[in-house]
């Protein structure tokens, strides 16, 4: 997910164990490795007459999808249409998670057989795919159908050091996992592509909000990081390179999680 979230500070000097005022089950929550979550993202610049034949479409797509979640070769799925368009950018999208490449290729070779992948609309759009992985992330069971994804992408800096990822844990994913116990978020995770299309320092963060009142929460929360704990945010900060940033806002259609 190509264009990303939030704005970029100044780079402040810190030292990490000045971060102690995050709270201590929120860091014990962000500590604990997970297993690699891989998602496969395939972003459409669909013609603006056909975005009702594309939907249409999509929603014989969501059943295999489901079906795929249901079989477990899927943890999640969603579909989007971009808010924010840019001229030559995709305006429509869907994601898939697994718990493996082989089973995302298992899903992706699904969708290529079917008679859908060579649809007038899918013959006519231009078309971009990406492949990510994760170990910092989490979702809400069920499906969802009031969403909005929020991505933001940052370039790490060079030269900078996060060892064990100890810096991002104790801030934007501890950040992340209070709004999801908030319940102002359905799923977040901060991403690395697998297959580099892009800068090989791009990190993603990407929310799916519970509503737009999410989005609010999530700026709200970024802004009371800043005024109580600005050590935290100024870590995070000193990670990230002062150029490169960007941001994208779309409307989800429905994901479901396992």
């Amino acid at each position: 997910m190509r264009k990303r979230i939030m704005g970029i500070g100044v780079v402040v000097c810190f030292c990490i164990g000045a971060m102690a005022g995050l709270s201590q089950k929120a860091s014990a929550q962000a500590a604990a490795e997970k297993p690699a979550m891989f998602t496969f993202v395939m972003e459409w610049d669909v013609p603006r007459a056909m975005w009702p034949e594309y939907e249409k479409q999509m929603a014989t797509t969501g059943e295999t999808l489901k079906k795929g979640v249901e079989d477990g070769t899927l943890i999640s799925y969603g579909m989007f249409s971009t808010v924010t368009h840019q001229e030559g950018s995709a305006n429509h999208g869907t994601w898939m998670t697994s718990s493996s490449i082989a089973n995302l290729m298992k899903m992706l070779d699904v969708l290529r057989a079917s008679p859908a992948s060579t649809s007038p609309v899918v013959s006519a759009s231009k078309h971009w795919d990406f492949m990510l992985s994760s170990r910092d992330y989490a979702a809400h069971s069920g499906t969802f159908t009031n969403g909005y994804l929020r991505v933001a992408t940052w370039i790490g800096k060079e030269g900078a050091s996060d060892p064990g990822g100890k810096i991002e844990k104790a801030s934007m994913v501890a950040l992340c996992e209070k709004l999801m116990a908030d319940g102002a978020l359905h799923a977040y995770t901060i991403d690395r592509e697998v297959i580099h299309s892009m800068d090989p320092n791009a990190f993603f963060v990407v929310l799916v909000t519970n509503g737009a009142e999410g989005l609010d929460k999530f700026n709200a929360a970024v802004d009371d990081m800043g005024k109580n704990n600005p050590t935290a945010l100024a870590a995070f900060r000193s990670l990230i390179a002062d150029t490169g940033h960007r941001d994208m806002l779309a409307k989800v259609i429905t994901t479901t999680h396992k």
